[in-house]
């Protein structure tokens, strides 16, 4: 009996994945480990491992597909003995290729994209009750797509590439294929409708007007506003309509439940780093070159180790909220937010930050930080931390307000070190300042609470010997 590979939940917040790209191919024999496909999750491309022995007797879902649910069938796993000529069991709307759309005189059997192997109809094929497994797979498939209520949008590559190519809103468009799904003359269609759409405009110049008032007064265009009303707004040819990837549709969900439900408030300090630079040089000075023990500390090292340190010195600061009660974390484990090549970014954590040197630290968020720009962090590598740092002073950013990724209840904001002028022992002197911005959930840390947290940072970063005591 066949069995169904189904889109596997790889972290604990996937609800939908996008398949990159299949090590297999219908036919290819299979043993349990061996790697199968690489799945986009909302924060990495992870490899999926066959658990079972067997054939792969049908691939339901083509590479590149975006928006997979959990648990949705994407393939067939044929046992030993089993047979099956992956023919009949076409591709998922999730997939590329429609099923047969109509037969003509001849008996030869079309797709609405490209003709598939001609069939008389009285030929007879082996693996008939395969196929109609297949089948029936694909039937319950496409129901659950027609009910399951999601926004998604199921179009063949041709269509998608005509639309990103017309700049036309590939989601306002109803598709007339297969379950709905979005073809080649849709998009014919609704770049008509656009070009007589612009000639009206042209000849309507209040309206024209109109929208030029609406752009003049700046409405703001995500506020409430649902997609075809914001598109409005604008003439299809004064933008390019880029698609959302997987990671920042994840960013924008997870950022907005944060300004929704967490309470923020700011604290804000300077610090001195005189002394960690020097620090840095000296040590950096007596690292190894090369081998087991090479290192190269960088600042954000340092604020690190300082940051752990002062969660261990201040445990109410160290901890999350829940609706049962407060979770106050043993460990500093501390978040990194890394900026992705393309927009986006990833929140690496260092576990047990506090009680690891600074070599540990640089050398290990070195790994993460690299691996991390190609996806290829594994769930536990950047989930559960106690708290994050979020550093844009190698950006040149002097002071800014960072938002808590939830179910953190603080962020570290870091600037750029700057030489100031300060008032030190009643005299003017040059320093090496940076400003930090602590922000934190008022639900678990309270005004005095987080002074009292970000106190122990400064003086943890301005006097470093102090973290190795």
């Amino acid at each position: 009996m066949s069995t169904q590979i189904l889109m596997p939940a790889l972290s604990p917040t996937m609800e939908t994945g996008t398949l990159v790209k299949w090590h297999v191919k219908e036919g290819n024999a299979v043993r349990s480990g061996d790697v199968i496909a690489e799945i986009e999750t909302d924060k990495a491309i992870m490899e999926v491992e066959a658990v079972d022995e067997g054939t792969i007797g049908k691939i339901l879902v083509a590479e590149g597909t975006e928006q997979v649910p959990v648990n949705q069938p994407i393939a067939l796993l044929l046992e030993e003995g089993e047979t099956g000529d992956g023919s009949a069991a076409e591709t998922s709307s999730f997939g590329t290729r429609p099923p047969a759309a109509h037969q003509d005189e001849e008996g030869r059997l079309h797709r609405e994209e490209g003709a598939r192997t001609p069939v008389s109809k009285g030929e007879a094929r082996q693996g008939d009750g395969e196929r109609a497994a297949a089948e029936k797979v694909m039937d319950e498939i496409a129901a659950q797509i027609r009910g399951n209520g999601r926004e998604r949008v199921f179009a063949s590559p041709l269509a998608r590439r005509l639309a990103r190519e017309r700049s036309i809103a590939i989601q306002t468009i109803k598709g007339s294929g297969p379950y709905g799904r979005i073809v080649k003359a849709d998009i014919e269609r609704a770049a008509a409708r656009t070009s007589q759409a612009e000639q009206v405009r042209t000849a309507e110049p209040s309206r024209a007007s109109q929208q030029e008032l609406v752009r003049r007064q700046e409405v703001p265009a995500a506020q409430g506003m649902s997609n075809s009303q914001v598109l409005s707004l604008y003439s299809p040819d004064s933008y390019e309509l880029v698609p959302l990837d997987t990671m920042r549709k994840f960013i924008a969900e997870r950022l907005t439940l944060s300004k929704q439900t967490i309470p923020h408030f700011y604290l804000a300090i300077d610090c001195e780093l005189d002394a960690v630079l020097a620090a840095r040089a000296r040590l950096n000075g007596m690292a190894p070159q090369d081998g087991p023990r090479a290192f190269k500390l960088s600042v954000n090292d340092f604020i690190i180790k300082a940051f752990a340190m002062a969660l261990q010195a201040v445990p109410g600061g160290n901890a999350t909220w829940t609706e049962s009660g407060l979770l106050r974390h043993r460990a500093s484990d501390i978040a990194v937010a890394v900026a992705l090549e393309g927009g986006g970014l990833h929140t690496p954590v260092i576990r047990n930050a506090e009680v690891k040197s600074l070599s540990e630290i640089s050398n290990e968020m070195r790994d993460l930080a690299t691996r991390a720009r190609y996806k290829r962090l594994a769930p536990h590598e950047y989930q559960g931390g106690s708290t994050t740092i979020s550093n844009l002073g190698m950006y040149g950013i002097d002071r800014f307000d960072a938002v808590i990724n939830p179910p953190q209840a603080s962020i570290l904001a870091v600037g750029r070190g700057e030489k100031r002028a300060i008032v030190k022992d009643d005299a003017l002197k040059i320093a090496t300042m940076m400003s930090v911005t602590l922000s934190v959930d008022h639900r678990v840390i309270d005004g005095a609470l987080g002074a009292e947290l970000l106190a122990a940072f400064k003086a943890y970063i301005e006097d470093p010997v102090t973290m190795l005591v």
